[in-house]
């Protein structure tokens, strides 16, 4: 009995497994879309940088800033499903709206939509992967949940080649193909992933960030909460990755293959550096995100041919691979299990502030200054969250 205890200690649970292939489906079609969509902006829409910086920004934001409400909410109910179902059915509900769009205002308003639904969704599916991951593997829970999505990243720009290529690059016509792996996606989180009521369900709601609340997390949370600001600032939207491959010479039909090498090494390394996190310190693989997304600003920065920017790329996707799972974990490891939804919430909340102004920021200096200015900022703002790392011993 003992033995079988400590086998399903070491088990990675089948909610786990199931919410991946969600996030699998659902990052498949988002990431179509968010490979073509910048060149949609920019060529046919006619927008300028700051415009796409704007647009990105806000978006992203509204999905992080979203999600401490839906944290909380799930936290206060003690269910998770009901959540994930309402923010992937509005995420699939706003597929068709991009490849029907004649203007910037209604990419803005569907990004808008679709990044409110990752909103919904986030915080709750994070906390419940907490609820259900054993602490001694939970890094590794983690970094498998983000390879699977990433498997989707990896995915969905590779159809996107491909049916940029057959259907003789016509954007609009492609992005219709979004909308099948959405509705997959949303069908097996309905009949695929179950979930146990948490003790003290039902409780009653309340503001999901208050005095009495905030106190009630540790200095090492919010340690995380201020690393992960700071992180954000340094890695500005992708949109300007799809664009600089663009500008270098990519054309509109292979731009997506950026997103194809930054997904394929963030699947790569997710897994394997979760499962180390859980043998070492998590600030030890965070400090290796620092410095290779140093090294992937600095390379696209000077990056003049098609070989370079899909290097720094490359480093751009292990840079995400060492942090996002750990990151998380890093959350789930410093707070009490009853507040978790509400922590990654207001972790998502101080984030997306920062997303926003990284965005916007970039868009502004690409606009005023070039494309390298950009870079050279996603740096230095890098620099600033490594030293700031390499100050403090222990994070957790």
């Amino acid at each position: 009995m003992d033995l079988l205890a400590a086998q399903s200690k070491r088990s990675i649970p089948r909610t786990v497994w199931a919410l991946g292939l969600v996030s699998l489906f659902m990052d498949m079609s988002s990431e179509l879309v968010h490979s073509l969509l910048p060149l949609f902006l920019v060529g046919t829409l006619g927008v300028s940088m700051l415009t796409v910086g704007l647009i990105e920004g806000a978006a992203e934001a509204t999905a992080l800033i979203v999600k401490v409400f839906s944290g909380a909410l799930s936290d206060f109910i003690g269910r998770r499903k009901g959540l994930l179902l309402l923010g992937y059915g509005l995420a699939a509900l706003t597929k068709p709206l991009f490849p029907l769009a004649t203007s910037a205002e209604l990419v803005f308003s569907a990004r808008l939509l679709d990044r409110i639904g990752k909103g919904i969704r986030g915080a709750p599916r994070d906390a419940l992967v907490a609820d259900v991951a054993p602490a001694a593997i939970r890094g590794a829970c983690f970094g498998l949940r983000q390879s699977m999505d990433t498997v989707g990243a990896f995915l969905g720009p590779i159809l996107a080649i491909l049916l940029m290529l057959w259907f003789a690059q016509d954007i609009a016509l492609v992005l219709w193909f979004a909308v099948i792996p959405a509705l997959l996606a949303v069908g097996l989180l309905l009949v695929g992933v179950r979930e146990e009521p948490q003790e003290g369900a039902a409780r009653p709601f309340r503001a999901p960030i208050h005095l009495g609340l905030l106190k009630a997390f540790s200095g090492a949370y919010w340690w995380v909460v201020g690393i992960g600001a700071v992180f954000t600032l340094a890695r500005f939207s992708e949109a300007f990755l799809l664009l600089r491959a663009q500008q270098l010479g990519f054309s509109a039909a292979w731009v997506p293959l950026v997103m194809v090498v930054m997904a394929g090494f963030y699947m790569l390394s997710a897994y394997p550096v979760g499962k180390w996190s859980d043998r070492v310190s998590r600030s030890a693989p965070l400090s290796v995100a620092l410095l290779l997304l140093v090294l992937a600003d600095l390379v696209l920065a000077y990056a003049t041919s098609v070989p370079l920017v899909l290097l720094g790329v490359a480093l751009w996707g292990l840079h995400m691979g060492f942090s996002q799972g750990i990151l998380a974990a890093l959350v789930a490891d410093s707070t009490p299990a009853e507040f978790k939804g509400t922590a990654f919430g207001l972790f998502n909340l101080v984030s997306g502030v920062a997303l926003l102004l990284a965005s916007v920021l970039a868009g502004w200096l690409w606009q005023l200054y070039g494309a390298a200015t950009t870079f050279y900022a996603g740096a230095g703002f890098a620099a600033l969250a490594l030293l700031l790392l390499l100050g403090r011993r222990r994070l957790v």
